[in-house]
């Protein structure tokens, strides 16, 4: 941990709210006032986005930045802390045994150990430095990047939000676990709340921190938690938002500009563990709208966890999910002349393609709902949509991640 300076007898951090925020640089803007963030993300996204409205002549204003507890443009809003419930360390030898845990400094990959991190969850941190004196105690090895010897990489945390259960998956160098049952027992001892402990594998040569093969060692297969008055399974390697409370306020505007209405039939573009089309269309149902729900994923485990959801939240009458390629998935439902009336994209960060917006074009929904981690991307996109004749009647952004320059997006689009 960074030293404190000292004056006057008085003692400070040395870089304002948290002591280690300089090194970390997760947090660059943790020291600048809520309210100025949010209007920093405001300009930022009126800039990028003037031109693309401009252009096309849309009579559609960027609304407000949705942050935490306010949005932008209000006049005092307090700090936001303890919202992130995925927490992830990186292991490394240390001297006489040891393991050491934390974050890389910026930009390197030595590790800063942190006792307690202030945008994390409660808790988070002192569960997987937990991991690391478990690891000690049963003479576990840290992985070695620069000698490539040594067995556990990184520990992945993910706290339940309106549960009490944590998912913790191990990542080793190899299957193989010495002392496996005093370590799972030292494992459990560390918090009653994990409820699963995985293992993944990742023998590569690599920055990527999970490998392709994953498995249960203790407790539940998944952790179970909820979003928007549903009910969602998760899987040890699925995606699912690190920050809970804004996941609701960004999938709450993509589903009121869905629009459903009754016998739609929405379609979820790279759907993951179905979260946004179940919530959609548990939001309809519980209307009294009578819809169909589409979700295509290419990973298969996805699907599953999709399915298994479905089944959870009492909708998989009305839901369907198909592990295929979104974009020629499409593309085929186009041509045998498939109805899709809205269409949701939640592109990873690269955003989407021109055959799959192409695709997605040739099913002419009557409104396409683009949620986007990355808005530089979506502007290209949006562009491309607008040359097949769709025109943006709404955008709102949203800040998944305060104290950083990350701004997430969500745009409405339909057919002229």
């Amino acid at each position: 941990m960074a030293q404190h300076r000292t004056t006057s007898h008085k003692k400070r951090p040395a870089d304002g709210p948290c002591p280690v925020m300089r090194e970390c640089g997760g947090c660059a803007w943790l020291g600048m006032p809520y309210r100025k963030q949010l209007a920093r993300k405001q300009q930022a996204m009126e800039e990028l986005f003037a031109p693309l409205i401009e252009k096309h002549r849309w009579d559609v204003a960027i609304g407000p930045v949705q942050g935490m507890g306010g949005q932008a443009g209000d006049a005092d809003i307090p700090a936001p802390r303890a919202f992130r419930y995925k927490a992830v360390t990186p292991f490394a030898p240390g001297p006489r045994g040891r393991v050491r845990s934390g974050f890389f400094a910026r930009g390197t990959h030595r590790i800063i150990p942190i006792p307690e991190c202030i945008v994390e969850a409660p808790g988070a941190r002192a569960i997987l430095n937990g991991v690391a004196r478990a690891a000690e105690s049963c003479r576990i090895p840290a992985y070695n990047e620069d000698t490539r010897r040594g067995l556990l990489r990184y520990a992945v945390l993910r706290m339940g939000w309106r549960s009490d259960e944590a998912m913790l998956t191990l990542v080793t160098s190899q299957r193989n676990l010495p002392h496996y049952q005093a370590f799972l027992k030292a494992l459990h001892d560390i918090d009653p709340r994990i409820s699963t402990i995985a293992q993944n594998i990742n023998p590569r040569v690599t920055n990527a921190i999970l490998g392709s093969e994953t498995h249960i060692l203790a407790g539940r297969t998944h952790l179970r938690d909820q979003l928007l008055g549903c009910t969602f399974d998760i899987s040890p390697i699925a995606f699912y938002q690190t920050n809970p409370a804004q996941t609701e306020v960004l999938y709450q505007l993509a589903i009121d500009g869905m629009d459903l209405r009754d016998g739609d039939v929405l379609m979820d573009a790279y759907c993951g563990s179905g979260t946004i089309g179940l919530c959609a269309a548990r939001a309809a149902v519980d209307a009294g709208r009578s819809v169909q729900l589409l979700g295509v994923e290419r990973n298969v485990a996805g699907i599953a966890d999709a399915k298994r959801n479905a089944t959870l939240n009492d909708l998989d009458q009305v839901a369907r999910f198909v592990a295929d390629d979104a974009t020629a998935y499409m593309r085929r439902a186009a041509e045998h002349g498939e109805r899709v009336d809205v269409l949701c994209f939640d592109p990873p960060r690269a955003g989407s393609t021109p055959a799959c917006l192409d695709a997605a074009c040739e099913l002419g929904p009557r409104r396409i709902v683009y949620v986007s981690c990355n808005p530089q991307t979506q502007v290209r996109d949006i562009e491309h949509l607008a040359r097949s004749g769709y025109r943006m009647i709404r955008l709102t952004p949203v800040d998944m991640f305060p104290h950083t320059d990350h701004v997430e997006t969500v745009a409405i689009l339909e057919h002229r």
